[in-house]
């Protein structure tokens, strides 16, 4: 489609905010009128993003959103729940890429999170992951992009539950090991370098908040750990699945292909040749692409299922365009063409 659409970015100079200017930078059907923030206001969008120094566009205050066709909502959590009536009103379509309106019921937000200030628009909101949710998004004006562990996470696990392999009484063990650019772009001191230099450090041993998106989207409680890791894209999911009663490798190849073989950003990596046998971020930094993959060890009854994905942008960024490319009834791949280098240095 060439149809012409403006766009809005409210948290535009944080990481995520600015993936997202990157992306609808170069994106056909885009054209980006404002980005907030209230740190930078009337800072060049280049100052504090580097790589966006050709914009020719300056930060703005979020108390004075401009009228736009679709605005994207790069902020932290509780924020975008306490302003969702302004970006309704400045925009047909918001995209959030908080956890604000992830989940679809106010007690699950007394749960894992502080509560929820405006629940009657959980109902509204649709899970922006395109492979999970794509027949919901046409048309939805809401959309809530998933937290990047929990994409990750949903990713790997989604084929065998499509393939009944797995029915969510199976007792499964994830660990995933996620990059620096996580924890936003605020400093603290835990993320100063020689903190965070050569570590893996367990920072969610347990009761991690994604658990309930990944609850709620596969119907699965799991024992979930998160580790933070020496490298600055990238979430890594390693699941460990003790299903109920024999799977052979061509099970799980024949579950991989059937839910991702037509998937225009998923990639199955199981133990091929090459350097690059398994999912790795690195494979797949700086895209949308994801990559699932498996092993089996049937000495011990297990699988054990591998995903890679960049947080910034599969995770978060990326998810948010794909989603509001369907939402929009656009190209789904449009603005997220880019394939990634190799070689590469650390994400």
């Amino acid at each position: 489609m060439s149809e012409q659409l403006t766009a809005g970015v409210v948290g535009g100079s944080g990481f995520t905010g600015g993936e997202l200017l990157r992306l609808l930078d170069g994106h056909p059907n885009f054209d980006v009128g404002q980005a907030t923030s209230r740190s930078y206001e009337r800072k060049t969008v280049g100052h504090v993003h580097p790589n966006l120094r050709h914009l020719d566009l300056r930060f703005t205050s979020p108390e004075d959103l401009e009228s736009v066709d679709v605005l994207f909502t790069a902020t932290p959590h509780g924020v975008s729940m306490e302003h969702i009536d302004a970006f309704q009103d400045a925009a047909d379509t918001v995209v959030d890429l908080s956890a604000d309106f992830r989940l679809s019921e106010a007690a699950q937000y007394d749960e894992w999170y502080d509560g929820h200030v405006c629940p009657e628009y959980l109902e509204q909101s649709e899970y922006a992951l395109p492979e999970l949710n794509r027949e919901n998004l046409p048309g939805a004006d809401l959309i809530a992009a998933g937290g990047c562990n929990a994409t990750a996470t949903i990713l790997g696990l989604k084929p065998l539950f499509d393939a009944g392999i797995l029915s969510g009484d199976e007792q499964v063990v994830v660990d995933v090991k996620v990059g620096s650019s996580e924890g936003g772009a605020g400093a603290s001191k835990a993320s100063s370098h020689a903190e965070r230099s050569g570590i893996v450090r367990p920072y969610a041993p347990t009761g991690h908040r994604h658990e309930a998106e990944i609850e709620e989207y596969l119907g699965l409680s799991v024992s979930f750990t998160v580790h933070a890791v020496d490298m600055v894209r990238g979430a890594a999911a390693t699941c460990h699945v003790f299903p109920d009663g024999p799977v052979s490798k061509g099970d799980m190849w024949k579950a991989f292909r059937g839910s991702y073989g037509d998937e225009p950003f998923m990639r199955t990596v199981a133990g091929g040749g090459g350097v690059y046998r398994y999912p790795e971020p690195k494979s797949v930094a700086g895209t949308n692409f994801g990559e699932v993959g498996f092993e089996i060890d049937p000495g011990n009854r297990r699988l054990v299922v591998f995903s890679a994905i960049d947080n910034m942008m599969k995770g978060s960024a990326g998810q948010a365009v794909h989603a509001a490319n369907i939402a929009l009834g656009l190209e789904e791949t449009a603005g997220l063409d880019f394939t990634g280098f190799h070689p590469i240095g650390s994400p």
